[in-house]
């Protein structure tokens, strides 16, 4: 049974197969409508954390490949009505695929243990891939298609979250380079890098607490909230500490002219980000954004169409 739990279960072949087949359905929108490959198969959606950009874009995309979609909240009672095991037993009976959005990563590798059909990681604290699915795609898009990432480089400026962890794995499965800019304390740990170099042929992330030299570069500059959902208490501390990593036009002067800017979303402007640089012509947020339906239609069809068939 093959699983998406992090972008570490995908070969370098397998990713790159998942964004052709979200390529070739993105360009055929209303022709896989009508084919309904999906047609009889059914998503369940486990969702802990409050989604709008995940739960849309699953939903949409599943409804438009001919399947059905189904949405369980926290009254789901798993892992607390009854054991994770049980609750995972019973669900793979219902449905064909599972995408679940939860706080722990250990909560999520719990499931897909149990499970008999396949489980994807709609977001854990630990990774986030198929937000990652949708940013690489986007800069392809952006470079001409995925025969021109090789060697393309991705500044993010920001905290070495779940979200950053997932694009570096990314661009290391695709020959791409990645550099995060942002205070020490807040950088990714020697494990953490080891795991991705082992996992990744030996790619090296690149660290900095120089935002400037991340950028100079850089094809697509990419940040994210500094505080994330469950980190409320840290707020005004990570406000004070990233306030010298906000992504404004002067920051972008510096990258190259044709360069791109990509946030996963929700942003909070005036923060992170400025009006000027989320609304401005360098932003790809809206088509980035839109490719998360595209992306995970891809990772759908290849999950029950080709892997698990």
């Amino acid at each position: 049974m093959k699983h998406l739990i992090s972008l570490f279960d995908l070969t370098k072949d397998e990713l790159r197969r998942i964004l052709e087949i979200a390529e070739s359905l993105k360009n055929d929108l209303s022709g896989s409508k009508k084919k309904a490959p999906l047609q009889g198969s059914n998503l369940a959606l486990i969702f802990e954390k409050q989604s709008l950009r995940t739960r849309v874009s699953f939903e949409a995309g599943m409804t438009q490949l001919g399947g059905g979609c189904l949405f369980l909240g926290q009254e789901a009672g798993w892992g607390v009505r009854e054991s994770i095991k049980d609750f995972s037993s019973v669900l793979s009976e219902y449905v064909d695929v599972i995408a679940c959005r939860s706080y722990s990563h250990q909560t999520l590798k719990e499931l897909a243990q149990y499970c008999t059909v396949p489980v994807i990681n709609a977001l854990t604290d630990f990774c986030h891939p198929c937000q990652a699915l949708a940013d690489v795609k986007t800069i392809a898009e952006h470079v001409g298609g995925l025969n021109n990432l090789g060697g393309q480089e991705v500044a993010y400026v920001g905290d070495a979250n779940n979200v950053a962890r997932s694009l570096a794995i990314a661009c290391g499965k695709l020959d791409m380079r990645f550099t995060i800019a942002c205070p020490e304390q807040y950088q990714f740990d020697t494990a953490s890098l080891d795991v991705i170099s082992n996992e990744c042929d030996g790619f090296v992330v690149q660290q900095t607490t120089d935002a400037r030299a991340a950028v100079e570069n850089a094809i697509a500059i990419y940040t994210d909230v500094w505080a994330s959902m469950g980190q409320e208490k840290e707020q005004q501390q990570r406000e004070q500490d990233f306030a010298q990593y906000q992504v404004n036009e002067e920051l972008l002067s510096v990258a190259a002219k044709d360069s791109i800017f990509l946030h996963c979303l929700p942003a909070r402007r005036g923060q992170e980000v400025t009006d000027a640089v989320l609304d401005g012509p360098q932003s790809r947020v809206v088509a980035q954004a839109g490719n998360r339906m595209h992306a995970q239609k891809g990772l759908l069809m290849w999950l029950l169409q080709e892997v698990n068939e």
